[in-house]
């Protein structure tokens, strides 16, 4: 298991350079398709070195925008209670449609 934030940089930048040698991707293709300079991204893949924002473009460009949303999901409820505001607070609106004006002959 990773704990050191070096060996999470480091492992990071190996999945996002084996994910683009898998998609077949040169560097400078991934680094045009995900909008960032070349050397950016060698930077992202070589040393782990980029900010947020060009690590959100990586992964769009390399397909894996929903994995970067659930890096940090919602705390857990603390009790019962919260558990159910929080479902509530989630659940859909349900729109109701205004009774019509029209008569029916």
């Amino acid at each position: 298991m990773l704990h050191l934030p070096s060996e999470i940089i480091a492992d990071l930048g190996q999945r996002i350079k084996a994910r683009r040698l898998g998609l077949g991707y040169t560097q400078a293709a991934a680094a045009e398709r995900a909008g960032v300079a070349y050397r950016t991204w060698r930077r992202l893949e070589g040393e782990g070195k980029a900010s947020i924002e060009d690590l959100v473009r990586a992964a769009v460009a390399l397909r894996c925008e929903e994995g970067v949303a659930g890096v940090f999901p919602p705390v857990a409820a603390s009790s019962m209670d919260e558990l159910l505001r929080q479902q509530a607070a989630a659940a859909p609106k349900v729109r109701q449609r205004a009774p019509s004006s029209r008569t029916k002959v």
